[in-house]
């Protein structure tokens, strides 16, 4: 991934996340997990999975899968009772699935570099606090997320996957303490869609 940054020098770019007349739902204590994204080795659900099974949670997993040949490699924690699979979701159905989670668990592999999740933006406008898994200091996560909105693990790359899930699994625990309205007020002014939307049209093409 770092090789393919590099070939394709990517600009930053500006994104607005809500439409016209769209307005986040107020923030509620949600109940299980949710991880949300493409389905694939790249973006590593089976790392949420799994800490979710550590701390016997249930977690939905939401996103189109791009990988099946992944999906069947870890078929039985895929499969696993605690698990639910949801699909792609869009629009009002997208963030009630944000909202209606007590936390949204991030992922992704060793190898990845997330160039700025939306992500991050979607969840704590929702007011769902975030655990965040990462390999590395200095990510997207830790530019999006403070004590307030989150917590992360910086797992060790060369460790295995169960000692990153038991990482992740307790930064879960601390992510589950944040208040939901704190979550939600503090994401609605870091990521607001007006301030988005202005800096964008005042940009020449």
């Amino acid at each position: 991934m770092i090789e393919r940054y590099a070939d394709h020098q990517p600009i930053p770019e500006l994104a607005v996340h809500l439409g016209l007349n769209e307005e986040e739902p107020p923030a509620v204590t949600g109940q299980d997990l949710v991880w949300l994204g493409r389905i694939d080795a790249e973006k590593a659900p089976h790392l949420a999975v799994r800490a979710a099974q550590i701390l016997g949670r249930k977690i939905r997993i939401v996103g189109p899968v791009f990988d099946h040949d992944y999906v069947q490699s870890h078929g039985r924690l895929f499969g696993a009772d605690h698990v639910e699979w949801v699909g792609e979701l869009g629009g009002p159905a997208k963030t009630a699935a944000l909202r209606d989670a007590s936390v949204f668990v991030y992922t992704y592999a060793r190898t990845y570099v997330e160039a700025g999740a939306a992500v991050f933006g979607e969840s704590l406008r929702a007011g769902t606090p975030m655990a965040a898994l990462t390999w590395r200091t200095g990510t997207c996560a830790e530019a999006a997320l403070c004590d307030q909105t989150g917590a992360i693990a910086v797992a060790n790359p060369d460790e295995d996957d169960e000692a990153a899930a038991r990482q992740l699994a307790h930064a879960i625990e601390q992510a589950e303490d944040l208040d939901h309205g704190q979550v939600q007020e503090i994401g609605m002014r870091r990521f607001a869609p007006a301030r988005h939307f202005s800096a964008m049209a005042a940009r020449s093409c």
